[in-house]
């Protein structure tokens, strides 16, 4: 293998470890964030419900950030990790390079093996994290409308306090023309005059 080739291929392994070093890194953070949103979740719904003293680190707007950030960060490097790999196969199938070099191509695969093991696991955790965010925005949700209902509760009862005083007048009302009915046919009552049917 020419010299020139081989500082070539070393180059792009370079690079590959590069890459995978700062993958790495990332992804563990990228991991942690995810753990700690959902922590602070849960510190947010106790700090809610019992006491107002504690304050998270990260409050979950700005950890949306991180996430939106973190995640562009990692699908950049995951993308250049794989343009380095494709640049490795590449070599490995030129002219010049012997085809039945396992070294060459055992190192690929490790490099392949390693772009799809961060891969996934970018996947994974980005989909928890997606869950995790929408059922804290549902429960969110939940308790803003219970808050709502409770803020609510004194214009409830001002509305009910109405309906009953219109119940209340229309049943005065009922009342009072019957007493006007009763007493415009009072004598009727005392006197042996036929019985008077009204058809309504």
């Amino acid at each position: 293998m020419a010299a020139g080739t081989s500082n070539y291929w070393e180059d792009l392994r370079k690079q590959a470890r590069q890459l995978e070093n700062e993958l790495d890194l990332k992804l563990v953070s990228f991991s942690k964030l995810c753990t700690s949103y959902s922590h602070s979740s849960t510190r947010d719904g106790r700090r809610d419900r019992y006491s107002s003293d504690t304050t998270p680190l990260l409050n979950g707007s700005s950890q949306d950030r991180m996430f939106e950030t973190m995640a562009i960060e990692i699908e950049q490097l995951l993308a250049r990790l794989t343009g380095v790999n494709d640049k490795m196969a590449e070599y490995t199938n030129s002219a010049g390079v012997p085809s039945l070099n396992a070294a060459l191509m055992h190192t690929l695969q490790r490099h392949r093996d390693i772009l799809q093991d961060y891969t996934h696991e970018f996947h994974k955790t980005k989909a928890n994290f997606m869950a995790i965010r929408e059922r804290e925005n549902l429960m969110g949700s939940v308790r803003k409308d219970i808050e709502s209902y409770k803020s609510g509760s004194g214009v409830n009862n001002r509305r009910t306090e109405l309906f009953l005083k219109e119940h209340d007048h229309l049943r005065n009302s009922d009342r009072l023309i019957e007493e006007t009915i009763r007493g415009f046919f009072k004598y009727d009552l005392n006197k042996d005059f036929p019985k008077i049917v009204f058809l309504l």
